[in-house]
């Protein structure tokens, strides 16, 4: 006999009142009767807060750990990785001053009209931006650190102190002055080389009559020739040439200023504060106008391996003035 003393109950699902969207809204940013903000109560909200503020401060800090580690390991002053061991290796490439505008930035083309004022001004400004930090010396106010350790050097200077570094001189680079906004108003316009900076390293010469490469260009040959046993001869050497036989034709004369190349004094790089890289003026004479010519100069030394493809050793750019 069933027990009447108990009692059945039976629970029904109700569905939630249909409520509409702005009420709906209203309840999940607050229900009143639950006590509950975005759907979560207070207490909820904390949890969540807590935990996500203990799990990023923890992943900040492992951050910070193993930032503090890895700064351990690097000198500012010297790269951990030289020469071979380094991406850059050491083998030097070569630099040219003035260079296109920087939205075209894969053009190597110098173009410009030498009886139009503008055309010959901008490119005259290129190059004053760039050699400023060579004009500026002394320590005083707006100069940049460092330039207080320049000091002059010739192929007989001795031994530099600590912080001494060789300075560039830019007074003698008559006509590639900025007074004759470097002769390409003249139609002859000056180009800047500079040997990129490799850390440590130190070039090889080619600083007398022995073992001088079969390529090398035959003028230089006779100016190795020349300076042969004398301290001026401890250069690495730089030549510029067409490419190819057309651009031979249409190159000109050529003219290296102050000399033909980068003085071995200025090596090695050790990122002394003040170190500028040296620089050789390449005046174009007479360049056929109206020709678009292709010119390539090559870094001579024997630990400057040269690859035309690669641009190894060597830098490629175009010039052609015009008069129109």
């Amino acid at each position: 006999m069933a027990d009447k003393t108990k009692v059945v109950t039976e629970q029904y699902y109700s569905p939630p009142p249909d409520l509409g969207k702005w009420e709906a809204l209203r309840i999940f940013l607050w229900n009143s009767e639950t006590g509950q903000f975005l759907g979560r109560t207070g207490s909820s909200w904390a949890k969540i807060l807590l935990f996500y503020l203990i799990f990023y401060a923890i992943l900040v800090g492992f951050f910070a750990a193993m930032l503090v580690i890895f700064y351990q390991t690097l000198d500012a002053k010297m790269p951990k990785w030289q020469m071979d061991a380094s991406l850059i290796g050491s083998n030097p490439g070569l630099g040219f001053r003035p260079m296109p505008e920087s939205a075209n930035v894969e053009s190597t083309l110098i173009y410009y009209r030498a009886n139009d004022k503008g055309s010959v001004l901008k490119w005259a400004q290129v190059i004053d931006d760039f050699l400023g930090q060579y004009r500026k010396k002394g320590s005083g106010s707006g100069e940049p650190a460092g330039a207080e350790n320049r000091v002059p050097c010739n192929p007989s200077t001795g031994t530099l102190g600590e912080k001494q570094v060789c300075d560039v001189p830019i007074d003698d680079f008559n006509p590639c002055t900025p007074e004759k906004q470097y002769n390409y108003e003249e139609g002859g316009p000056c180009v800047f080389l500079k040997l990129n900076k490799i850390f440590n390293w130190t070039p090889k010469l080619y600083n007398n009559t022995e073992d001088l490469p079969q390529n090398m260009p035959e003028d230089l040959k006779q100016h190795i020739k020349m300076l042969s046993g004398k301290p001026e001869a401890n250069t690495v050497w730089v030549s510029c040439e067409g490419e190819n036989p057309a651009d031979v034709e249409n190159i000109g004369p050529v003219q290296y200023i102050p000399r033909r190349g980068f003085p071995s004094y200025y090596y090695p790089f050790t990122n002394k504060e003040g170190y500028l890289s040296p620089l050789v003026a390449v005046l174009f004479e007479k360049p056929r106008t109206g020709v678009l010519i292709n010119i390539e100069c090559k870094a001579w030394a024997k630990n400057i391996f040269y690859d035309r493809y690669e641009r190894r050793g060597s830098v490629h750019f175009e010039l052609m003035v015009d008069r129109a």
